[in-house]
Order: structure tokens, then sequence, then C-alpha cells
């Protein structure tokens, strides 16, 4: 898949969370969370970076997005799932530093995680605004709506 296939895919990963979005905030536990604003942030094996905010809240989006790329950013250097990686560096299975990332820096919360395209190469996402655990959900069942489109 060339780059320019990655960043369509990606491109329609954006729609089909646009269209799951109001789904999700349907559950009052994330609607109170997200009060409309959240934000994802994707980076391909190449380094290049898409993110969107969605919300009407311009200062409540900068917050989650800059939540969404610390998670994006994570997984990137990592290529672990955020929570995971926190997991193996506090028990040492990791070193601390061994990726970059210096305890003050980790991001400790689940919404970070690889993603692998049909071909095998990786995006690297971030998903802010849910509880953790949908914020991984969103972005695996966006993937799973483009690819089985």
């Amino acid at each position: 898949m060339s780059e320019e296939n990655t960043l369509s895919i990606i491109a329609k990963i954006l729609v089909e969370l646009e269209n799951l979005i109001p789904i999700y905030m349907q559950n009052p536990i994330d609607e109170k969370i997200a009060n409309g604003n959240v934000a994802v942030c994707i980076i391909d094996e190449n380094g290049n970076v898409t993110g969107k905010m969605y919300g009407k809240n311009k200062v409540r989006s900068r917050e989650t997005y800059k939540v969404a790329w610390t998670k994006a950013s994570q997984v990137w250097l990592t290529g672990i799932k955020t929570g995971e990686y926190e997991k193996l560096v506090f028990n040492k299975i990791i070193e601390e530093n061994s990726n970059g990332i210096e305890s003050p820096d980790l991001i400790g919360w689940e919404g970070g995680q690889p993603l692998n395209l049909p071909n095998g190469e990786l995006l690297s996402v971030g998903f802010s605004g849910f509880r953790g655990v949908i914020d991984l959900e969103i972005m695996e069942r966006a993937l799973n709506l483009v690819i089985n489109k």
C-alpha cells in the first residue's frame, strides 16, 4: 500500500469516527466525560501526523487533542498500547527511558494503540475524550468499517 493509500485510509477512518461519535455519545458516562469534545491523532510509519478535533469547545478540544497526540506518539515510540507500556516499565520488564520516554511523561491512560492495516503497515493512534476502553474500541471499530467496505 502506498503512502497515498495509507493517507486515504486515514481520511476514511476520520469519516467513520464522525459517524460513530454520536453513537458513543449516547452513553451518559461518555457524554459527561467528553461533553461533545473528542480528538484523534494518527501517526503513520513515515511519521505523517493526521488529527482531528470534534466538538464545539475549542479549549476543551485542544486539551483533548493534546492527550490524543501524547497517546499516539507514545505508541509510535514504543509500539505498545498505552497503559500496557506503563505496566511493563513499572514492573521493570522494560527499562524506563528505553524508548525515549521518562516516567513523568508516560501517559498511563488507555486509548493509544497500534493498528495494523491489511498490508501490514502500522498506524500509531491515540483517541481521547471517552473512557479509555471506549477510546480503544472506537478506533478499532472505525478501522474495521473502513476495511470491510
